[in-house]
């Protein structure tokens, strides 16, 4: 037997168990790609968990039997009449939720967008709106596993550093008191939009891009909350932690944060020297490393915080500066604006600390072929998992290991433990694409050179197995 390992740049994981990277899927586009064909390349980058701007029947469909998570959307323009009139909600809950569930793996509701900025006339009316699309889904026996909230702008909050002294704009107390509520009698969470570009932008110099960036700083330079003492190595965990003091402000505790907007533009006007590839790749590649590290913020360093990354495609409709139509991981046609900077850190570690011998990677030697992350990290797991005597939890990988009967050794490259005896090449399109792939479709690229193991990854799940 063997252990297949599933290790996902983006894992499907609860919101309240390990953190999660999702990402938006805006429709501003002039040639928007078919639902079929979103699907197709969330599929291909293994992408677990979106966020649909609202309910669109064609891209529910195309998401059933995926099993991945959605988040789906009241638009602002619905919510007055949900807001008004509980049969309005349920009838909206029957249409663009039962009728997809289960199939069609729906998670959660957001109900609006930025309604207390955006359209503070409908605020009023907002906490009821998400009480009417409760009360359907208890009465479609959902509520369990569907969750209600509304995401918010990080500008909501005021006095947001130090974070101990955040409070939400008093104007909205009338209406955020009743709603965290609601969030805390569900077992919901605050959903929050944290963009630290415009917090960097509107800084006027205050705050370094090394720190909008997640960039490494010296302890020097690390904002310190003189209240608490917590130390901030990023403007990502400060505007998480002023939310949560703002909540304890009103005496909420136990509310988790999901970030339901997050990114960097890749191109802007004049006036926006610092959207840039460069800068839109750095803040996202350290984005997603910094969530899935599970270190959660310096107030509730246990606290994960699942983000989704605004957004997958560049949205060239958009009104606004050049940097709003410009925040996509992909173009329209499904090619990558920028590869992500996301090494191999569990194979980089295997190879390194992990003191295995992965001499069989190097080129020209048995196992360099196929040339590609998951042949390269499949022998090197393998290799850790029979070094370490097959002891338990040394297959695990943060729990996503299970136990399959294919041998991985191919060819003249034979893994520890297989006896000598070959299975199934791992270079087959059952896994993933080789190192020969198009851009567009290419999931990873993986090569040994000079002793250091390099990896360029776009996003994605890699399939990797070890002998049992």
């Amino acid at each position: 037997m063997a252990v297949l390992l599933l290790l996902f740049f983006l894992l499907a994981c609860s919101v309240y168990g390990d953190s999660f990277i999702g990402v938006n899927i805006g429709t501003d586009i002039t040639n928007m790609p078919s639902a079929t064909e979103t699907v197709a390349l969330l599929k291909a980058q293994s992408i677990q968990h979106v966020r649909l701007y609202d309910a669109d029947r064609a891209m529910l469909l195309a998401l059933a039997n995926t099993g991945i998570r959605v988040t789906v959307s009241v638009p602002n323009n619905l919510l007055l009449g949900i807001g008004q009139s509980n049969a309005t909600a349920a009838n909206w809950v029957a249409h663009n939720v039962v009728a997809h569930v289960p199939a069609t793996n729906i998670t959660a509701i957001a109900v609006g967008s930025e309604v207390l900025t955006a359209l503070p006339n409908v605020a009023p009316v907002l906490v009821n709106a998400l009480k009417f699309i409760q009360s359907a889904l208890v009465a479609a026996n959902l509520d369990q596993q569907i969750k209600v909230s509304t995401p918010h702008s990080s500008s909501i909050i005021l006095n947001s550093f130090p974070p101990s002294q955040a409070f939400f704009n008093k104007t909205w107390d009338p209406v955020m008191v009743p709603l965290l509520k609601f969030l805390q009698s569900t077992g919901s969470y605050l959903m929050l939009n944290v963009y630290p570009y415009y917090n960097y932008m509107q800084s006027e110099g205050k705050i370094q891009l090394e720190y909008a960036l997640f960039r490494p700083l010296p302890p020097n330079k690390e904002a310190v909350d003189a209240n608490t003492m917590l130390h901030y190595t990023n403007v990502f965990d400060a505007v998480i932690d002023a939310a949560y003091f703002a909540m304890s402000y009103l005496n909420f505790t136990n509310i988790p944060v999901v970030v339901t907007e997050s990114g960097w533009p890749s191109k802007g006007d004049s006036s926006e020297s610092d959207a840039t590839i460069d800068n839109a790749n750095t803040y996202n590649s350290n984005l997603i490393r910094h969530v899935l590290n599970n270190s959660g913020t310096p107030k509730h360093p246990r606290i994960p915080v699942s983000t989704y990354i605004y957004e997958l495609y560049n949205e060239d409709l958009r009104p606004g500066p050049v940097s709003e139509k410009n925040w996509g991981l992909f173009y329209a046609n499904g090619a990558p604006v920028y590869t992500l900077h996301l090494t191999g850190a569990a194979l980089d570690w295997a190879c390194g600390p992990g003191k295995v011998d992965c001499s069989p990677l190097r080129q020209g030697q048995e196992c360099y072929e196929p040339n590609n992350v998951v042949a390269h990290a499949t022998y090197a797991f393998n290799a850790y998992y029979q070094q370490m005597a097959k002891s338990p939890g040394t297959c695990d990988f943060k729990g996503v290991a299970f136990v399959t009967t294919t041998n991985p050794s191919y060819g003249s490259c034979v893994f520890p433990g297989s006896g000598g005896k070959n299975g199934t090449s791992i270079n087959g399109t059952s896994l993933a694409p080789s190192n020969t792939s198009t851009a567009s479709g290419s999931l990873s690229q993986h090569y040994y050179n000079g002793g250091s193991l390099i990896s360029s990854v776009i996003l994605g799940a890699l399939l990797l197995s070890a002998v049992l």
